[in-house]
């Protein structure tokens, strides 16, 4: 019986830190300034419960980066970036890029002075946005004359773009991400 009790206080404890996640999740990409108690009411926990696991405003974020990071590798895990024909791979690949932004709205947020994760995006995304594009040029089915390497930075650089003008208002999120997939094909193929 003194082995079940520490268990469950586990159980108890990480329940307790993904509510917490998952309330600033979506408290901070409505109000990126929310404060502790905020997401301590949206969690339904008390602040001091909050405190417990996060000893500060910039921990929580911490963890809710590496949170985000984490998933977005995984979404790139699964949208069959080195399988699926290459169109339908550049395709996935915006299109997780948009699920990871839509469920992280705080990464839009230039004022949240976010941390950079252990696991960042930025260090994993652009080679495989790369090997992607070289296996389309492989085919034939993108232009091989440009280097693979400038077109991944283009795309990368049109998924922030479009970002930026959702962030802004002048597009919605589907047509950013309509247009950002269109723009990034009429770079990568054939002229």
């Amino acid at each position: 019986m003194v082995t079940t009790q520490p268990r469950r206080r586990r159980a108890d404890a990480q329940r307790s830190i993904d509510a917490i996640l998952t309330a600033a999740r979506g408290v901070l990409g409505e109000q990126p300034d929310a404060g502790m108690e905020d997401i301590a009411a949206a969690a339904g926990v008390t602040r001091q419960t909050v405190y417990a696991h996060f000893p500060s405003r910039d921990a929580l974020l911490a963890a809710l980066v590496e949170v985000a990071a984490a998933e977005y590798v995984a979404l790139l895990d699964n949208a069959g970036l080195d399988t699926a024909p290459p169109a339908d791979a550049l395709a996935a690949f915006l299109g997780a890029g948009w699920r990871f932004l839509d469920r992280f709205p705080l990464l839009l947020s230039p004022a949240a002075g976010l941390p950079r994760p252990g696991n960042d995006p930025h260090d994993v995304v652009p080679p495989r946005l790369e090997r992607l594009i070289v296996r389309g040029q492989d085919t034939g089915e993108f232009d091989a004359a440009l280097p693979a390497a400038w077109l991944a930075a283009a795309i990368l650089g049109l998924l922030h773009t479009a970002a930026a003008e959702v962030t802004a208002g002048r597009v919605t999120a589907d047509e950013a991400e309509r247009l950002c997939l269109e723009s990034a094909l009429r770079l990568c193929r054939q002229p």
